[in-house]
């Protein structure tokens, strides 16, 4: 089996945390970089991180004596050293736009957490399980950047991966709308209850940019590959409301949705979803879920703590399919926010770049 050389650019982030303990672990890929800011770098990542480890598992050993190299003086030698890096800096974005194609222009695939290029229109944004084909963009993007490997590819924001899995099937019966409230983890904003006192017994009904991300970003996932560019759909309307809850993990939705015409029924839609599978299934790459989408028949699921984690917090959780007296039909979702919805997405978006051959061996 192969084994790919990755480095962490932002590795003492929460994100970055997430992407430790998942290349820690992963049988295609040996951490061989850890990277970030001129404040940590010299130091061992377990100085550097310091009381700042917020996972709830150990700092793996292989990763606590690395020493942190600056992701931006060093680039040049991060480059060298890796096949590819995974980014997930807290830079502004412009700054982080240019560090990313200062990567992919020194021949070093990015495989990005950071919402900097998610509207660049050669950039892939892509759930495996939903719009894998939207990686051969990248035929383009390097012919753009002069670049033989190097290219960058994002993942969506993570307030898109409980609800657009659940309505991504049903596209064939023809959406017109949906509207969907998200519940969101404070993880989502890089902080535990102990940095982030104020949100025990609290909601706060605000997340900057999330709720225009939430309802523009799915329209790029159901869009289509057009010569140097990826086309938006035009549909279906979402209409979002975004809110931050105090659940360390896992992000919740609820959602109404719409058929222009004939709706499918309720057996059919539970049908749909228990038996879809994407690229990623069939491709049985690693972090992938056996099932990507499990609905629950008990009144009172999804629970964010109970059902979280499930197939190694890769899996989306649906319940409580009823419909409704003003659109056709509601439903809960709930998804992994720093897995499904960050790290783990990213780590199963570079296992399909690896598999289609995009990512290689030097």
């Amino acid at each position: 089996m192969k084994q790919y050389k990755v480095g962490i650019i932002g590795a003492t982030g929460m994100v970055g945390q997430r992407f430790v303990l998942l290349c820690a672990q992963h049988p295609w890929f040996r951490l061989t970089v850890l990277a970030a800011s001129e404040h940590s770098a010299g130091k061992t990542y377990r100085d550097a991180i310091g009381s700042r480890w917020h996972m709830t598992d150990a700092m793996p050993d292989a990763a606590a004596d690395m020493i942190v190299m600056d992701a931006e003086k060093d680039a040049e030698k991060i480059a060298e050293a890796v096949d590819f890096v995974f980014c997930a800096v807290n830079m502004k974005k412009d700054e982080i736009k240019a560090l990313e194609e200062r990567y992919a222009k020194l021949e070093c695939p990015v495989v990005s957490n950071n919402s900097a290029h998610r509207w660049t229109p050669d950039v892939p944004m892509v759930v495996p399980e939903i719009n894998a084909d939207h990686i051969r963009i990248l035929d383009a993007q390097r012919k753009r950047l002069g670049t033989k490997r190097g290219f960058i590819a994002v993942k969506s924001n993570c307030s898109l991966q409980s609800y657009v899995p659940a309505l991504h099937p049903l596209l064939k019966f023809g959406i017109d709308r949906a509207l969907v409230c998200t519940y969101q983890a404070i993880s989502g904003a890089g902080k535990t209850f102990e940095t982030w006192p104020e949100m025990i017994d609290n909601v706060i009904p605000y997340i900057g940019g999330e709720e225009e991300k939430s309802e523009q970003e799915p329209l790029k996932l159901w869009g289509h590959v057009d010569g140097d560019q990826i086309v938006c759909a035009d549909g279906p309307s979402i209409t979002a409301q975004c809110l931050r809850v105090p659940c360390s993990d896992g992000h919740m939705a609820a959602c109404f949705v719409k058929f222009a015409g004939e709706k499918p029924s309720i057996d059919e839609i539970k049908s749909i979803w228990a038996n879809y599978q994407g690229r990623a299934q069939e491709l049985k790459l690693p972090s992938a879920p056996v099932h990507f989408l499990h609905y629950f028949e008990e009144a009172d699921r999804p629970q964010t703590r109970l059902d979280r984690m499930l197939e190694g917090g890769m899996a989306i959780s649906i319940g409580r399919l009823r419909e409704d007296t003003q659109y056709d039909y509601k439903f809960v979702c709930l998804s992994h926010n720093t897995l499904r919805g960050a790290a783990g997405g990213a780590v199963l978006l570079a296992e399909l770049l690896c598999a289609e051959g995009y990512i290689t061996t030097k």
